[in-house]
C-alpha cells in the first residue's frame, strides 16, 4: 500500500513493533507509527494513542 501511496502522492503509514520480541498488529501496545503527509512535507513519530 505505501509503495502506491507514493506512486499516487498520498499519505505514507509505517508501523514497527517498539520491542521486537512481542507482536505488534499494527495498533496498540508496543506499536510505533510513522505517517508521511502526502506533500511529504512533515513525517510523524507517534503512538497510535496519539493519533
Amino acid at each position: 500500500m505505501n509503495r502506491r501511496a507514493v506512486e499516487a502522492g498520498d499519505r505514507i503509514l509505517s508501523a514497527y513493533a517498539i520491542d521486537p520480541g512481542k507482536p505488534c498488529a499494527g495498533f496498540g501496545d508496543n506499536c510505533l507509527w510513522v505517517i508521511t503527509e502526502a506533500d511529504r512535507s512533515v513525517t510523524t513519530i507517534l503512538l497510535p494513542e496519539e493519533y
